[in-house]
């Protein structure tokens, strides 16, 4: 037990080979995650759109990251998760690459919904296969080890993509695509064999008609997740604007952000879960909601880079806290054979966060200014806290 305090990457061992195979797939997809990060500054500069229609073609996406997620989490469940995430990794690549043809608005909004289609298909397969393949006391530490793969891969690739916009916001989407495509060749080569597809597609029972859209708990869960979402994705939309328009900071400072949000993730996340192991559900989700409020929400005050900084560390521990938390929470509240479909709801419930969280953030900034955005972004993550406080106890927890 002592030992396990002192050094929580114990609780790692033990976790199976494909495990570790899937973390090495997530960990290339997400170096060469650039495109989203950058996509306001992308559309307001190299293709001269205002704040608000970029907030409107993120929307878009965010829309379609919805129907994509109940989609998706349909055909994991039928096909197989490890399948749909292949095609996802393989057909965004050649997407991403060609985005940057697209020029007027319809045609932009067009790729938009087909790469954010694509692209959005491998969220809940991800999710999905990390709880089909570990076992269930060790769901916990597999989430854990799936974070910290994608967080090491964000330490490097919204940080390059802040330097490549710089020269040209073409190689955003070449540096996206192509690791996208090395991800899903180590999928293809390795992630494969009888033991993981029969446990992908063949692992069922039978469960009552409607699944998640009866569980009454689990739809009060997505509810309340939805207001701390919003506050997330402005890190994608307003926070940009606001740092390199409002406050005239470099693209460079923006992508630094990113560089300290996953180094902080990837040293301390797995410690800090292991600490709260034995916290509830609502406490836990409570906590990371209100981090997560507080740190957007001092952006009002912010002046200098170390200002952002500062409330970078903030926000990182409520995300800290608040992601894994989630994902256990929706991976224990799940029946078998209905984790896509689960992994697919809350996958969507982020959609419908994002179809209109970068709009209202970015038509608030336009509208009224920093302070209030940052204002309301607070009042929404303690709205999350609350509601956290009161639902998020899975039908069969013991937490």
């Amino acid at each position: 037990m002592l030992t396990s305090r002192f050094n929580p990457w114990r609780s790692l061992v033990g976790l199976p080979r494909e495990m570790w195979i899937l973390a090495a797939a997530n960990l290339v997809n997400r170096m060469g995650t650039m495109v989203l990060p950058f996509m306001a500054l992308y559309l307001t500069g190299a293709r001269g759109l205002s704040p608000s229609t970029a907030g409107m073609v993120l929307a878009v996406w965010g829309v379609t990251a919805v129907v994509a997620a109940l989609v998706a989490g349909a055909l994991a469940d039928r096909l197989g998760a490890l399948r749909v995430q292949r095609m996802s990794l393989v057909l965004s690549s050649g997407l991403l690459m060609a985005f940057p043809l697209a020029h007027d608005l319809p045609t932009i909004l067009v790729m938009t919904v087909v790469t954010a289609a694509v692209m959005e298909a491998f969220r809940p397969a991800n999710l999905a296969l990390v709880t089909l393949i570990a076992p269930p006391e060790m769901r916990r530490q597999a989430f854990a080890l799936n974070r910290l793969a994608v967080n090491l891969g964000m330490s490097l690739g919204p940080a390059l993509g802040g330097f490549l916009a710089t020269v040209s916001f073409t190689w955003l989407f070449v540096g996206n695509g192509i690791s996208s495509l090395l991800a899903g060749v180590i999928v293809f080569a390795f992630l494969r064999g009888p033991r993981v597809e029969r446990k992908v597609t063949t692992e069922k029972a039978t469960s009552p008609t409607g699944g998640a859209w009866k569980d009454l708990r689990f739809l009060a869960f997505l509810l309340s997740m939805v207001p701390v979402a919003v506050v997330f994705f402005q890190h994608e939309a307003a926070l940009p604007v606001y740092l390199v328009r409002h406050l005239g900071m470099s693209e460079a400072i923006y992508g630094s952000m990113f560089t300290v949000n996953t180094v902080l993730i990837v040293l301390l996340e797995v410690g800090v879960n292991a600490a709260m192991s034995g916290w509830s559900h609502r406490r836990s989700l409570a906590l990371g909601c209100v981090l997560c409020g507080l740190g957007f929400g001092a952006f009002a005050l912010v002046q200098t880079p170390l200002h952002a900084m500062l409330t970078v560390v903030v926000w990182t521990f409520g995300e800290m806290i608040l992601f894994p938390g989630m994902s256990a929470y929706v991976a224990e509240a799940a029946p078998t054979e209905r984790q896509g479909q689960y992994m697919g709801m809350y996958t969507m419930a982020f959609g419908v966060a994002f179809s209109f969280g970068p709009w209202l953030g970015t038509a608030i900034l336009e509208a009224f200014g920093g302070p209030v955005t940052w204002a309301v972004m607070l009042v929404l993550g303690l709205v999350s806290a609350g509601a956290m406080a009161v639902v998020a106890v899975p039908r069969r927890a013991t937490t």
